[in-house]
């Protein structure tokens, strides 16, 4: 996909305010992440990280570059942004902002607000050792297939969780990311014939 029929799908289709697999809580922990798509040869790319494995909190998952929302952030929007530039090296002037999925809730207890932005033009990556093992791509393309996607339910505390999962060459996205991404190709499942 293009990213003029990205911005076109993106902005024809509104969903619902909350994921159906989002696990509702009440005192959630605000975060925010960066749906970032980079314009690889043509094609829109989501940019993903790995966690290191010495991380407390999900060592080794797969996510966007993102984290808590600090007192000093004006809102989601702006820590995505902030936590992408100290993740990764991508500047917040080097991404076009289209907007915030609604917040979606973890059984972990985490209130995340996705911000989906456009990359400008190509950077250098300048990973965060202590936040981040790795970065990579994946064509946008690969996960609008439905058959990428897939639910599993999980059992946790006598209650079953519908769990997004999504494996890639040797990498393995779940949970949350998973979910927004699923989320992501829901918006942008416009038919067709209808653009």
């Amino acid at each position: 996909m293009e990213t003029a029929e990205f911005r076109l799908r993106f902005n024809l289709h509104s969903l619902a305010q909350q994921d159906p697999a989002a696990f509702p809580h009440i005192g959630l922990r605000k975060a925010a992440v960066l749906i970032a798509l980079q314009d690889i040869g043509g094609e829109l790319h989501l940019i993903l990280t790995q966690r290191p494995m010495h991380l407390r909190a999900h060592p080794g998952q797969v996510s966007f570059p993102g984290g808590k929302i600090e007192p000093d952030d004006i809102d989601a929007i702006a820590a995505a942004l902030r936590e992408a530039e100290e993740e990764i090296g991508l500047s917040r002037n080097n991404v076009d902002v289209l907007g915030t999925f609604p917040p979606y809730n973890t059984f972990t207890g985490f209130e995340i607000t996705p911000v989906v932005g456009i990359v400008k033009q190509t950077f250098v990556l300048k990973l965060d050792p202590g936040e981040v093992a790795d970065c990579f791509t994946v064509p946008l393309s690969f996960f609008i297939d439905p058959s990428h996607r897939h639910q599993k339910f999980f059992l946790r505390q006598g209650h079953y969780y519908s769990v997004h999962v999504m494996p890639y060459q040797q990498r393995f996205i779940w949970g949350a990311t998973a979910a927004i991404i699923d989320h992501l190709c829901r918006q942008l499942s416009i038919p067709a014939d209808f653009i």
